[in-house]
């Protein structure tokens, strides 16, 4: 509750009206001179806050913003420009300057400057810790200033379409997670513990120790926070990193690193590196970080997995699943958190719903009919619906199709091309969509993977169970491959502790409020039931993923005056 009011608060303060940008102001920004290609980026356009180089509103096709990148300390260009299209309206409105192969080496050259035991560790410049708590709580003071939160608020829905209210939140979680690691917590990250040896003077002790040179690569549907939590973790526990976002959505995260600076981080120690697929993959296999996380699909996610011989943390693709338990209650909230969870930032969450298993009890209630209401209630105008930028309007209208030939299977709901808008062919658009598909017909081997496809979008998968099929829907959860979110809705204590004894999934919400998106800074979010599986926002996910072991034994004597030299061993 107590969250849920500072949220509001937040938002109240940072805009006392429902502002929703969608990219059609005018421009009215002089034109600044720039540096050419590879000159030092440096300065700021006459902007109201300090640190930022652009106003949201002026960015469009007749006056498109620019991205550039950090290496070494200094922002750069490169020689290559990426144009990027308005999700809204296709207008040509960022330039992002991607480093060509050609143009790798300051980045190489900073990762190999790194010594593997990092920048700071629990022997080494100990002061460090102290002086990312405070970047940390100046940070965090700046993200809860109304101009800046409303700032990074729009700038987020320019790139990645998505409620005012929903790209509000991103900012909220990350200051929440900034103020959670002010002050003396980064280094209490650093806590060791000690052990009493064997004889006098001998001791054991545990440290968390950095890898040194590391890499983050994260998506688009998040621009803000997953970035920062990464990032930042990476910094509290030592390492050196070397960021590339989503050229999509990357302006965002060029506009953090520049407030980041002004709360005080030093401009060598994150280098940002914007470029396409290929020239990352060279970066990785050249640089040889020692540690790389990676937020994507699971298709990247593998491949890395592979080229980096295990180096790696994922967070990859979740096919996330929700259960309604027989105990049928609180009917128009388990609607209303049904379709927050399959559509809201038009289901581009990789803890979004997307397949709902219902129980036979269910169908006799109005949940079906109220989730039709409430996804006919998302329109493009306040972008409750919007732009998917990783599905065509074909790709996912053909899936659904297929889908259909299922026997037995039916439309819900939706499953026509949103209508009246200018969003370009290469994303898709469609209203919130639900297909059914019978339970037995789902774990046939011909089905099976055609229905637990995840479509990055609003889609999802709603079935039916009777009571004595619920260890085929058990079943059904053991066959994925995809264990991040999940949502077990029910209060019948002996049909959670059955269900949540037979999965895996790492985060996994209980009880009749139980959800599956929502990744606050409050509690861990990540997948299980794989080594390589990474974490995020609390201190158990940054030193699980940012720092290894070390244990240190110190054995300083006295040696007994007694000691003799013993027979060979």
């Amino acid at each position: 509750m107590y969250q849920l009011q500072a949220f509001t608060q937040l938002r109240n303060r940072a805009t006392r009206t429902a502002i929703t940008y969608l990219g059609s102001l005018g421009t009215t920004r002089p034109n600044h001179s720039r540096p050419y290609a590879n000159e030092e980026v440096g300065t700021r356009a006459s902007h109201s806050l300090p640190f930022a180089t652009l106003n949201v509103e002026d960015i469009s096709g007749s006056q498109p913003a620019e991205v550039h990148n950090l290496v070494q300390g200094n922002w750069i260009r490169s020689s290559s420009w990426n144009t990027i299209l308005d999700p809204l309206n296709g207008e040509s409105f960022i330039k992002v300057a991607e480093v060509q192969d050609a143009e790798l080496q300051p980045f190489l050259e900073s990762m190999r400057k790194c010594p593997k035991h990092g920048l700071h560790n629990p022997f080494k410049a100990p002061e460090r810790y102290l002086m990312l708590g405070d970047i940390s709580t100046k940070a965090a003071h700046m993200l809860s200033l109304p101009e800046v939160s409303d700032f990074f608020t729009r700038l987020i829905q320019r790139v990645s379409p998505k409620s005012y209210q929903q790209a509000l939140a991103e900012v909220f979680v990350t200051q929440k997670f900034l103020e959670n690691f002010s002050g003396d917590q980064v280094r209490f990250l650093a806590r060791s513990f000690g052990v009493p040896g064997n004889h006098l003077g001998q001791q054991s002790h545990g440290f968390r120790w950095p890898y040194g040179p590391v890499a983050i690569v994260t998506p688009f549907n998040f621009p803000l926070e997953i970035p920062v939590l990464q990032l930042m973790g990476a910094l509290y526990m030592g390492n050196k990193p070397v960021l590339k976002v989503d050229s999509k959505v990357c302006i965002v995260m060029e506009q953090m690193l520049r407030l980041l600076h002004d709360c005080g981080l030093p401009l060598e120690d994150v280098d940002f590196l914007n470029s396409d697929g290929k020239t990352m993959n060279k970066l990785l296999l050249e640089g040889k970080p020692r540690m790389t996380l990676f937020t994507g699909s699971s298709r990247v996610a593998e491949k890395l997995a592979g080229d980096l011989k295990g180096r790696i943390k994922l967070e990859d693709a979740g096919f996330d699943w929700k259960i309604l338990g027989p105990d049928v209650d609180e009917v128009d909230y388990i609607a209303w958190v049904c379709d927050q969870d399959a559509y809201a930032c038009s289901g581009q969450k990789c803890s979004a719903q997307s397949i709902l298993f219902m129980h036979e009890n269910w169908s006799k209630s109005p949940l079906i009919n109220l989730m039709s209401s409430l996804a006919a209630r998302r329109k493009l105008d306040d972008l409750t619906v919007g732009p998917v930028l990783t599905f065509t309007t074909k790709a996912m209208l053909d899936h659904m199709n297929k889908l259909l030939q299922i026997p037995g299977s039916k439309l819900l709901f939706g499953g026509e091309p949103l209508e009246n808008h200018s969003i370009p062919s290469i994303y898709g658009a469609i209203r919130p969509t639900a297909v059914f598909v019978p339970l037995e017909e789902i774990l046939k081997d011909e089905n099976y993977d055609l229905v637990t496809t995840e479509v990055f979008g609003p889609f999802q998968i709603v079935t039916e169970y009777k009571d004595n099929q619920l260890p085929l829907v058990l079943n059904a959860l053991e066959r994925m491959d995809a264990n991040l979110t999940a949502a077990v809705v029910s209060n019948d204590q002996l049909f959670l502790q059955e269900v949540i004894g037979n999965s895996v999934n790492g985060t996994t919400y209980a009880g009749i409020r139980a959800r599956t998106t929502g990744a606050p800074q409050n509690h861990w979010f990540g997948p299980a039931g794989d080594p390589r599986g990474a974490g995020i926002g609390t201190p158990e996910a940054i030193k699980l993923v940012w720092s290894c072991h070390r244990e240190i034994i110190y054995d300083i004597g006295p040696v007994s005056p007694a000691w003799k030299l013993p027979q060979a061993t």
